[in-house]
């Protein structure tokens, strides 16, 4: 038995692969992109025949910060807290009958924080001399397509250029 996809037009692949089609437009930033894709579902455009394609790809790391110990236990810290306040939940779901439930849970915040902690100021010891600062990394592409199947290029691009749906 086969699940049913949500648009049986495309079929969507297992494997990864780059989706087909003629470039309707090309935008130099994500969000002027899904714009036009916006402007193509309120003319009931069949958004779901368009793809964004992100061309030339680059890495970018963003600094936001110099580590330092007390900034790593405050990280550590609020990461097991987490950890704590998930796992006190967990004993608080099968175990609600407990009249000391609340003490029980926030030992299981105040555990985890500690644990944490301890964890990352370690690992931040151990590894101080290669990396001094925190950083969010992400992949950005230099311009992104809107592509489509070539029968519906010239609709989409009248509905872009405002000339409505005559295209071409």
């Amino acid at each position: 038995m086969s699940t049913p996809t949500p648009n049986p037009g495309r079929r969507m692949s297992r494997m990864p692969e780059l989706p087909k089609g003629e470039v309707i437009s090309t935008y130099d930033r994500y969000a002027d992109a899904m714009q036009a894709v916006d402007r193509l579902v309120r003319a009931d455009f069949p958004v779901n025949e368009v793809s964004i394609l992100g061309n030339d790809l680059r890495s970018v790391e963003r600094v936001t910060g110099r580590l330092s110990y007390g900034r790593v236990a405050l990280m550590g810290a609020l990461s097991g807290a987490y950890l704590g306040l998930f796992l006190g939940l967990l004993l608080f779901i099968f175990q609600p009958e407990n009249a000391a439930i609340f003490g029980v849970f926030l030992a299981a915040i105040a555990i985890g924080a500690g644990f944490g902690m301890l964890f990352a100021v370690l690992s931040y010891a151990m590894n101080r001399n290669r990396r001094g600062f925190s950083s969010v990394m992400q992949f950005v592409a230099s311009r992104y397509d809107l592509i489509t199947e070539p029968a519906l290029v010239g609709r989409a691009r009248g509905i872009l250029s405002g000339l409505g749906e005559e295209g071409e």
